[in-house]
């Protein structure tokens, strides 16, 4: 067992002595997809939400990756179960479209590559809220997409570290997006607002989640764009994402939000809570 355990089309090891081809077109163009999900007592959170999602960035990008969903739980597990026991792991896998020369253009007769990685994690306590900056959201309109493109959201998560802040949430004009690495949602009135899933935003598991509980629990959901004015006007303002959950925000660009509703908050930080650990949960 390894602390940190790396693989790469079929061969395993010690993170830190893995190697990947040069020939890899991730290195070139950033070509492939990518999925994360934290994982306790060595079952992975939402697998089958992130299978899905993996197998349509897939197909939308058009990587003829053949392993099958069963295939890819059975390495994806290997990986965990070579990893030095901790209460919570980060699980990390990306598919490219494959090793071969340089060239823009989809290489033939290529086999994509499957890279994984698994590593100690600590969640976030959801009592800890987040501090964002606001930046202009100057991504390409594939965000709906979850490729290893992220240099604009590289770029925005430092200007958010040197804020002292803890994520950006981006605007496009004044309509909100999402944040750099996460979903944005609000609290307005006792409704859940959030962005569309389209072009411009990643269809969130935590979100897709975040939007299930609430409606289970009387708490009504509208997916309709938002603008930064009502992002700061609103009851509470949520950030999800698949490593730390449901975030409540504290203040955009040194400005106080939300505060206004923290028992619906708490009740849908409650509810998932509860999920992940329902099912993470070894039964039997």
């Amino acid at each position: 067992m390894w602390k940190n355990v790396g693989y790469y089309n079929g061969e395993m090891g010690p993170l830190e002595e893995m190697k990947v081809s040069m020939g890899d077109r991730a290195l070139y163009f950033g070509d492939g997809i990518y999925e994360a999900t934290c994982v306790a007592n060595r079952i992975p959170f939402a697998i089958e939400d992130h299978l899905d999602r993996m197998y349509n960035s897939l197909r939308l990008l058009e990587i003829p990756f053949k392993m099958g969903r069963e295939q890819v739980k059975a390495e994806l597990q290997k990986v965990i179960n070579a990893a030095e026991d901790n209460p919570v792991h980060f699980l990390y896998w990306q598919i490219t479209r494959g090793n071969s020369p340089r060239n823009h253009v989809f290489p033939k007769d290529v086999e994509p590559s499957l890279m994984v990685f698994v590593k100690p994690h600590t969640m976030k306590s959801m009592d800890v809220p987040y501090k964002l900056i606001s930046l202009e959201d100057n991504r390409f309109k594939l965000c709906n997409i979850k490729t290893l493109n992220l240099i604009p959201s590289v770029l925005a998560n430092q200007r958010a570290l040197e804020a002292g802040c803890d994520e950006a949430v981006l605007h496009r004009g004044s309509r909100v997006t999402e944040c750099a690495h996460s979903n944005i949602s609000v609290l307005k009135d006792g409704v859940l607002r959030t962005a569309p899933t389209d072009e411009l935003i990643l269809p969130g598991i935590t979100r897709k989640h975040l939007l299930a509980l609430a409606g289970e629990h009387g708490i009504p959901v509208v997916e309709e764009p938002f603008s930064m004015v009502e992002l700061m006007n609103a009851d509470e303002a949520i950030v999800t994402s698949s490593s730390a959950l449901c975030m409540r925000v504290e203040s955009i660009d040194r400005i106080p939000v939300g505060g206004k509703d923290p028992q619906r908050l708490k009740l849908l930080q409650d509810a998932y809570l509860e999920k992940f650990r329902r099912e993470t949960t070894l039964v039997g």
